[in-house]
């Protein structure tokens, strides 16, 4: 007898409301900084935009460099969502994570505006550089593709996932960074794939 699925619970009221309130905080700040620059939005500003007390945007965001980091979690989150729902984790190893970074560049391309004042902000004010996740994710990725023989041995999936993470930051600051676009991101990451996944695939 199969013993009855378990459901997470639903969040309370309470839970709900504060989910809600930190949502519209987040939402007016990227709006402010998009608009205004990062540095130069405050959290009075962020407070006032939902009418809302500046102890009551602390509460949900110590500083203003915490949500830079909340930007970047949510997206990561998006993709990862978006690959859970097309069981990308059946994929060979170089696919899932050609469709990981190329998820990623596509929400970049997608709201190139906020990506460029972001990025930026991210990277002098936040632990863009510094945040471990990213290179987790990616090493997930490897670790699934070593345990099916697609990756050679003498590969450490940690220090591939710095490698990619590394690549893909990069290309990306450099993307951001110059008007117009000095390149296609979708092209120069498909590179640094190539690249990379050239030196751990094992040779079938």
């Amino acid at each position: 007898m199969t013993s009855p699925e378990v459901r997470p619970a639903e969040p309370g009221r309470r839970e709900r409301k504060l989910r809600q309130a930190r949502d519209r905080l987040y939402g007016a700040a990227i709006e402010l900084f998009v608009a205004q620059g990062y540095e130069a939005t405050t959290m009075e500003q962020i407070a006032e935009r939902v009418d809302m007390s500046r102890a009551t945007v602390f509460n949900h965001y110590a500083q203003k460099a915490g949500i830079l980091e909340e930007w970047g979690a949510r997206r990561r989150a998006r993709v990862l969502e978006i690959l859970r729902q097309e069981h990308a984790e059946e994929l060979p190893v170089g696919d899932r994570l050609r469709r990981y970074v190329g998820e990623l560049a596509s929400l970049n391309i997608g709201s190139r505006a906020e990506t460029v004042v972001l990025m930026e902000a991210s990277a002098r004010f936040g632990q863009l550089l510094r945040d471990p996740m990213p290179e987790r994710e990616i090493a997930r990725i490897i670790e699934d593709g070593a345990r099916r023989g697609e990756v050679i041995s003498e590969v450490d999936p940690g220090e591939a996932g710095s490698l990619v993470a590394a690549g893909y930051f990069a290309s990306v600051i450099r993307w951001a960074g110059a008007e117009p676009q000095p390149f296609d991101l979708r092209v120069r990451l498909d590179r640094m794939l190539d690249i990379v996944l050239g030196g751990i695939l094992a040779r079938r």
